[in-house]
């Protein structure tokens, strides 16, 4: 074995061997899943039923869940989808979650709970893969649970404000799904009080005819931000790809600009989420401003195979200290485990590479692994500073 060979592999044993922080994720199914929703469970954009449920495994994705997964359900790698399927249902979602969470090797979960519905709790998921489970409050769904509360929605600002205080207590950070509401190239400076208690009412006025209240208000969803921001807990933002209520070209991260460049940010943690195919530009944000951190979950499973270049993205102009992983899987478990699985593979190809050619140092390259796997996240989060 060449010293090039032995470098490589004690990279890959390092990387296989990183306990992960996963910054950003949801809960798994909490029911038995059938074929066709776990068919649409491999599609995130199109959030219609898929007409034809087997196009979603001829995808990036549906080759590496039969790729990566099948072994773990005592299936060969890419069993067939039928087989994959019956196999599944055979063993039922608590003994399929538990494999393949468990072959994740995560220790930290960073569970974003404003999207729960059928899913697991934090504590079902770290039940179900081992480790410690972290909430992390999403902000417009606290404000769509406070508003029937009101007297006077005119009130909400104040009230939000307040709730938003106590619930920094028990989260350890915040996430906005400002991308899916109105995107990014609304005014994002703080609107006046008076603006924000008018806004308030209108919002109000329009769900009392019985509908579940659902904020989509820019300058209450803008008010709810810096609210946040004054808790001086990391900010989640969503940036790029999901699922089609959103307009691609409104959620570039550039269009934050002007709100990173606000006093109210400063020292503020703000993580930018998948950002794919924005991951160029989040990577100058980060540079530029140092708030800024960013991940590529969600794009490494969606890309399947093709997740490394996603993954070297990341690793080019953003320090490394500012650089996370995520999964940002929700219900099937093996989006949870495919998380882990194509990020530990794409970076010990990415920087394996660059250790072979001399670019970098096996030293550095196991240095950055742990510092994007685990150590920005605890430092960021948690202020464990290893």
């Amino acid at each position: 074995m060449t010293a090039d060979d032995r470098a490589l592999r004690a990279l890959t044993e390092h990387v296989e061997q990183v306990a992960l922080v996963d910054h950003h994720v949801h809960g798994t199914w909490a029911e038995d899943g059938d074929p066709v929703a776990l068919a649409n469970a491999l599609n995130e954009a199109d959030t219609e039923p898929l007409a034809d449920p087997a196009t979603a495994w001829d995808t990036q994705l549906g080759f590496a869940v039969r790729r990566w997964c099948a072994p773990l359900l005592d299936l060969e790698p890419h069993a067939s989808v039928a087989a994959y399927t019956a196999r599944r249902a055979e063993l039922g979602e608590p003994e399929v979650a538990r494999r393949l969470l468990g072959a994740a090797g995560v220790d930290a979960w960073f569970v974003d709970t404003g999207w729960s519905t059928g899913l697991t709790s934090p504590d079902g998921l770290a039940a179900l893969g081992g480790g410690t489970a972290y909430e992390v409050a999403r902000l417009e769904t606290l404000a769509e649970r406070l508003l029937p509360t009101l007297d006077d929605p005119g009130d909400l600002a104040e009230t939000f404000a307040a709730h938003v205080e106590e619930t920094a207590a028990t989260s350890v950070g915040f996430k906005s799904v400002i991308a899916y509401r109105c995107g990014f190239g609304v005014d994002l400076d703080p609107p006046a009080p008076r603006a924000v208690a008018e806004a308030a009412r209108r919002w109000a006025d329009g769900v009392r005819d019985g509908r579940a209240p659902r904020l989509d208000d820019p300058t209450l969803i803008v008010s709810g931000l810096y609210a946040a921001l004054r808790t001086r807990r990391p900010l989640q933002l969503h940036v790029g790809f999901g699922d089609r209520d959103l307009d691609l070209a409104a959620v570039d991260p550039l269009l934050l600009t002007p709100l990173l460049r606000r006093p109210e940010v400063r020292g503020v943690p703000v993580m930018l989420l998948h950002c794919y195919p924005y991951e160029r530009a989040a990577g100058y944000l980060a540079q530029a401003f140092a708030e800024v951190h960013l991940d590529v979950g969600l794009t490494t499973h969606f890309l399947g195979a093709r997740g490394v270049g996603a993954v070297a993205r990341s690793l080019e102009l953003a320090p490394f200290g500012k650089v996370l992983y995520s999964s940002d899987a929700a219900g099937p478990a093996e989006l949870h485990l495919l998380g882990a699985r194509l990020w530990r593979n794409a970076f010990a190809t990415v920087a394996g590479g660059w250790v072979s050619s001399g670019e970098w140092s096996l030293d550095d390259a196991v240095r950055v692994a742990s510092m994007v796997g685990r150590d920005n996240a605890r430092r960021v989060y948690l202020g464990v500073d290893l």
